[in-house]
């Protein structure tokens, strides 16, 4: 796979070109963990049943929309800083930390497990790389705070419905 840095040293002159990889590569390791949240989100979200169908599956849309403005903050935050983003599917697939879905019907209870366990994952590898960079670059750092202050709250609203 080709280096996805912008090779220009003037490009952000406040940051050294080996901080803005390490941070770019950080980034691209949360887009991917954000876009296929989404994705797993849009597939609860077309195939739940029980008899809390309704209200999980518009609390999933509303999460979903929330995952891609995050994903669409980080995707652009790289770029700001001299990197290329990939969202193509075949890099999510390749590189998630995120568990698959089962196919088929998912019981609405089996949503809130499923989710409840994929926030937490994806909470702690954001919160991972987050640490990494509190240093490195507070703005990064800053946004990535908002990021995981959604994900937390998305995390309590669905746990609490678990019976």
């Amino acid at each position: 796979m080709a280096n996805n840095i912008i090779v220009s040293e003037d490009h952000h002159p406040t940051l050294r070109h080996n901080d803005r990889e390490a941070i770019g590569s950080e980034l691209q390791a949360i887009l991917v963990t954000l876009i296929d949240l989404s994705l797993l989100g849009k597939q609860a979200h077309w195939n739940i049943v029980g008899p809390h169908f309704r209200s999980l599956h518009l609390q999933l849309d509303e999460m979903i929309d929330a995952w891609r403005l995050a994903a669409d903050e980080v995707a652009e935050r790289a770029v700001a800083l001299g990197y290329q983003p990939d969202g193509q599917v075949r890099t999510v697939a390749g590189r998630t930390i995120l568990a698959p879905l089962p196919e088929g019907q998912i019981l609405d209870q089996d949503v809130i497990a499923a989710f409840t366990r994929l926030l937490t994952d994806s909470i702690g590898d954001i919160r991972s790389r987050m640490d990494k960079l509190e240093d490195v670059d507070a703005v990064t750092a800053d946004i990535l705070h908002g990021v995981v202050q959604g994900l937390e709250e998305n995390l309590w609203m669905i746990r609490v419905q678990a019976g």
